[in-house]
C-alpha cells in the first residue's frame, strides 16, 4: 500500500502520470508496504495469461528475488523511475523516503532495482547513467544501501501512516537498524538470480 498522503497527478507529457505528495513526507518514513491486497504472480501463471493481460502485468509489476511478479492493487503502480529518487526499496517488503519529499513533489524509486527484464532510456537527470539496466540492482546497491541506513536512522522518529501494514517482527526489524544501521540486510538481497 502506498503513503496515503499522495495522489496520481499528470506530471508531463513525455512521463505521464506519476504519484505526488499531497503534504510534506519526512526522510524515514515508510512510503509503500507490500500488503495482503497485492496479488503475486508466478511466471508459469503469466504464462497462461491472455496477452493483454501479460502486457499490464509487465508494464505496471515489478519482480521480486524470486522471481515472481508484484502487482500492487494501488496507485504504486504509477509512481515513476529517476535517477536520483526519493524513495528506496529495502530488503523487508517496504520503501523509505530516503530524504524529505515536499509538498507538491513527485515520489520516485530507481526502477534498476526492480529486477527489471529489458534495458530502457530514461529521461536525462543530469547524471551519468542514462539507461537503466536488469543489472543495475548487482552495479549500485551499495550507494542505496547508503541512503538507507541514513533513512532508517528516522524511522521511529517520524510519523508512520502505514505502521499498521508492518508486522510486529518488521517493525522491530526497523528499530534495530535505526540504533545500528550495520545491521541491515542489503537491498542486494532483493536480487533476482535466476
Amino acid at each position: 500500500m502506498l503513503h496515503p498522503d499522495t495522489e496520481v497527478r499528470w506530471i508531463s507529457k513525455e512521463i505521464g502520470c506519476g504519484i505526488v505528495a499531497t503534504r510534506d513526507i519526512p526522510k524515514g518514513t515508510v512510503t509503500w508496504v507490500l500488503d495482503p491486497l497485492d496479488r503475486l504472480f508466478s511466471p508459469c501463471e503469466i504464462e497462461v495469461l491472455p496477452a493483454v493481460c501479460r502486457e499490464t502485468l509487465f508494464k505496471y509489476s515489478y519482480r521480486n528475488r524470486h522471481g515472481d511478479y508484484v502487482f500492487c492493487w494501488d496507485n504504486t503502480r504509477f509512481m515513476n523511475h529517476s535517477f536520483k529518487p526519493n524513495c528506496i526499496t529495502t530488503a523487508y517488503g517496504f520503501e523509505l523516503a530516503v530524504r524529505d519529499i515536499a509538498e507538491g513533489e513527485e515520489l520516485t524509486n530507481d526502477y534498476g532495482s526492480l529486477n527489471i527484464l529489458e534495458p530502457f532510456h530514461a529521461c536525462d537527470e543530469g547524471t551519468d547513467r542514462k539507461v537503466v539496466y536488469p543489472d543495475d540492482l548487482a552495479r549500485h546497491y551499495a550507494n542505496w544501501d547508503r541512503q538507507l541506513e541514513k533513512a532508517f536512522k528516522r524511522i521511529q522518529t517520524v510519523e508512520q501512516p502505514l505502521r499498521e501494514l508492518l508486522s510486529a517482527e518488521q517493525w522491530e526489524t526497523a528499530g534495530h537498524i535505526a540504533e545500528k544501521p550495520n545491521l541491515m540486510d542489503s537491498i542486494l538481497n532483493c536480487l533476482h538470480r535466476g
